[in-house]
């Protein structure tokens, strides 16, 4: 019986710490899912190995029939000259008026997704988060973004604790 509690007690420990914010994060309020919803192009990120080399990468966000959101992730590997596309899942952790999701894409396993900058006016530009600071995005509704918006995003990622140094700009051409 011990064993199983133990069990139970670490796997939900497990569960939790992937759909957790990194401390000082602050996912963005009077998020508004359907303004978010659409496509969003990849303007810089962290490097992980299933974005390497990836170029032209896209998200795009749909409604799902239960309440959540079919997630597409596309890129172009120009080295083997073709496209790479993984789709998953999404939902709201809390509040959905939070910007903070858990999202999948093996199986059961979901990870926090989290948009702690938000041009709330036009949802034209985000900042977005994994479970850690190892998890970094700038997006975007347009391919390309004015120099000044750039900076300021970086800024505010910089504020946030993250090492923007490491920031991968994408090739959309």
């Amino acid at each position: 019986m011990k064993l199983k509690l133990l069990f139970l007690l670490v796997v939900s420990f497990l569960v939790a710490s992937c759909t957790s914010i990194p401390k000082g994060i602050e996912p963005v309020n009077n998020f508004d899912l359907n303004k978010y919803l659409g496509t969003w192009y990849e303007i810089a990120r962290f490097d992980h190995s299933f974005e390497e080399g990836l170029e032209r990468v896209t998200a795009e966000y749909t409604l799902l029939d239960d309440g959540g959101v079919r997630v597409t992730n596309r890129g172009f590997n120009p080295e083997n000259n073709e496209w790479k596309e993984a789709e998953g899942k999404a939902y709201f952790v809390g509040e959905e008026s939070t910007g903070h999701l858990k999202v999948s894409f093996f199986g059961p396993f979901y990870a926090s997704y989290i948009i702690f900058f938000l041009d709330q006016t036009g949802y034209e530009y985000a900042l977005v988060s994994g479970p850690n600071r190892d998890y970094l995005w700038i997006l975007s509704r347009e391919q390309e973004l004015p120099k000044s918006t750039v900076e300021m995003l970086i800024q505010e990622a910089s504020d946030a604790g993250f090492d923007t140094s490491k920031l991968i700009f994408v090739d959309h051409n």
